[in-house]
């Protein structure tokens, strides 16, 4: 009987250079916690983006919204506790529940309790980036250098590179 022995070290190419965070970073839309939440959900939408950063008041990135969020406060609390509750909403009503969003801000959708902030800068690894998103659930990682916003990784860059190697 033949038996393999797994390393718990996996298989390093040396002929390929090492991807970093500096290498899946994009430029990255942001918005601040007085951003309206309906345009928030607009750029979501628009640009087919996981979620935004919001900065503070210094340009740094202070949260990551995720398009779930601004979900969670548009949907009504009684849809969200009962799922069967919302098959009894009109059409009408029911197609235009992102209308409940206006006059209300980013601060709003974001969660109550602050969690960890998933953010790193340009040296990371492909890695610490997967790990980041899986610990923190968050669809994009902020990458800083010093004081100044670089972009995001997103959960999409990051899967891609992945898949194709």
């Amino acid at each position: 009987m033949c038996r393999e022995v797994w390393s718990a070290v996996p298989f390093v190419d040396h002929e390929r250079p090492l991807m970093r965070a500096r290498d899946l970073v994009t430029p990255f839309p942001s918005v601040t916690l007085d951003t309206p939440v309906y345009e928030a959900a607009r750029l979501l939408s628009a640009q087919r983006l996981p979620g935004l950063i919001v900065l503070d008041a210094h340009g740094l990135p202070l949260s990551i919204l995720p398009g779930t969020q601004v979900l969670r406060l548009a949907v009504p609390d009684y849809c969200q506790e009962d799922p069967a509750l919302a098959r009894v909403v009109d059409e009408e009503h029911a197609d235009r529940f992102l209308r409940s969003l206006a006059g209300r801000t980013v601060r709003e959708a974001l969660p109550r309790q602050a969690r960890e902030l998933p953010i790193t800068d340009p040296d990371a690894t492909v890695l610490e980036l997967a790990a980041l998103m899986a610990r923190t659930h968050s669809p994009l990682v902020a990458v800083v250098d010093g004081a100044r916003l670089v972009g995001a990784v997103t959960l999409q860059a990051l899967m891609d590179w992945a898949v194709s190697t």
